[in-house]
């Protein structure tokens, strides 16, 4: 695989996004170091490439991308992945608000805890939170699937018109228009599939106890 190495870290934010765009085409992979904590990384780029960051990144990384597969070893601002298309972003550390955000497809992954309103918005794909997720998880939701194996907060769920919400942990408060609902054994099939597939180990009696939230029909 041939790896191209960007260090970030005397790079103004327009120049870095310019280099990453300028080689991704070029490369199978590009490691970028020292990103420091800079915002809207990878913004728009839409190459089937692979990208591993070193460090912290600010808001709005992996916004509306539609192809590469994104690794953040450290922790996201907000909006991570915002209205991604197709791509995976998957964050080691925690991230903040929004995490998620009105993605179309692809997979957000944060393997801590993130802030409120994750999935806010959110039209299909993936969100899976490793940890804890914050008010209003999954507001406004129109599709796709948001797992959460900690707790959540407030009003989860809150104006969801279409998709699912999983919870694990504790649920504190349903938003208006969410319901819980039997959660069935292809719910756990599908749950293992995914959650397996991205190195997160569960029991199977955890796959039974998961919270399945939807709109009120």
């Amino acid at each position: 695989m041939e790896e191209y190495f960007i260090f970030a870290k005397n790079m103004e934010e327009k120049a870095l996004n310019r280099t990453i765009k300028e080689q991704a085409p070029r490369h199978d992979k590009l490691i970028i170091n020292y990103p420091e904590s800079k915002h809207n990384i990878c913004a728009g780029l839409s190459e089937d490439v692979n990208i591993e960051i070193n460090g912290s990144v600010g808001y709005f990384v992996g916004t509306m991308v539609n192809g590469p597969k994104i690794h953040i070893n450290g922790n996201a601002g907000w909006f991570a992945g915002d209205n991604m298309t197709e791509g995976e972003l998957i964050i080691e550390g925690t991230a903040g608000d929004g995490a998620g955000q009105g993605i179309y497809g692809g997979t957000v992954i944060v393997k801590g805890s993130a802030g409120s309103r994750t999935g806010e918005i959110m039209k299909g794909g993936t969100v899976i939170i490793g940890g804890n997720s914050g008010y209003m998880t999954g507001l406004l939701m129109m599709g796709g699937r948001l797992i959460i194996l900690g707790d959540v907060t407030d009003d989860v769920g809150e104006s969801i018109m279409r998709g699912t919400i999983y919870v694990l942990g504790d649920v504190k408060s349903l938003g208006k228009n969410a319901m819980m609902e039997e959660l069935t054994s292809q719910d756990q099939e599908e749950l293992k599939e995914v959650l397996t597939e991205y190195g997160f180990e569960l029991s199977d009696e955890d796959y039974t106890n998961f919270n399945k939230i939807v709109n009120i029909q």
